[in-house]
């Protein structure tokens, strides 16, 4: 199962409160904006313009870097579907190596297999039914290993059979495993919570700068605030497909072809 894990960030979630905790930081850095220049006047925002440089900057990279780790493990799972299809293809292919009277069977395993990963696939967001699913296909795995070393035992399959056949199924049953491993690599949740923190801290020191104004101007707050929430939303999307806005349907199709070509 490509993109399983045992827990998960939600993006709408995680945006929302962010949007939310960000337009009240600012409110209240607005206010105490207010109280320092009520006080002095002249000075009472001094060294806020250094401060804020240094704290967006830091929230810059967090971003970038967060974005773009996302981003490429989102390749390298999308590489792994292709990989998983070429491993199921060229094993199913090998079948014709062994004895005619074994190969029915295993042919219906393997199609099994592949409905099975599928509606793994399909099944999330509800990790339960995901984690039942490929439970079953580990099962799978074993009744097609099983079945694939007794048949290339057997008189009338070809000499190389064991050296062709074994190997591709090692491929395909490993890719899986790559895959649900692949799935499980995320940021530590400590990243995460620095990013939200930086993110308020961010906030409150615009607040303090809004202060210099006599009105509230909301049309630069709220535009600040959902932008950063849009960004949040869109790599919390990459970091984990499958489970909020972005599917991974588009890449399915290549084991589709492949469940189509067994019929």
């Amino acid at each position: 199962m490509t993109e399983y894990v045992d827990r998960f960030i939600s993006a709408p979630l995680f945006a929302a409160s962010w949007l939310i905790a960000m337009l009240v930081l600012m409110e209240v850095g607005r206010r105490v904006g207010l109280r320092r220049l009520a006080r002095d006047p002249e000075k009472g925002l001094a060294g806020l313009d250094a401060t804020a440089g240094a704290v967006f900057a830091l929230f810059g990279l967090l971003v970038a870097f967060t974005f773009s780790g996302a981003a490429s493990r989102l390749d390298a799972r999308r590489q792994l579907v292709a990989e998983e299809a070429n491993d199921i293809g060229t094993a199913y292919l090998r079948l014709d190596l062994l004895p005619a009277h074994t190969q029915p069977a295993l042919r219906a395993l393997f199609r099994d297999y592949v409905d099975s990963r599928l509606a793994a696939y399909r099944k999330l967001p509800d990790i339960d039914a995901a984690k039942a699913e490929l439970a079953r296909s580990q099962g799978l795995q074993g009744e097609i290993w099983s079945g694939a070393v007794a048949a290339t035992r057997e008189p009338g399959a070809h000499p190389d059979a064991a050296k062709l056949l074994i190997p591709s199924l090692n491929g395909m049953i490993d890719i899986a495993t790559t895959r649900t491993t692949a799935a499980r690599i995320h940021p530590p949740p400590i990243i995460y919570a620095l990013l939200f923190t930086v993110g308020l801290g961010g906030a409150l020191l615009a607040g303090c700068r809004t202060a210099e104004g006599k009105y509230r101007n909301w049309i630069p707050m709220i535009a600040f605030t959902l932008i950063m929430g849009i960004g949040i939303y869109v790599t919390l999307g990459l970091e984990y497909p499958r489970m909020g806005f972005l599917r991974l349907a588009s890449y399915d199709y290549l084991l589709v072809q492949v469940r189509e070509s067994m019929k």
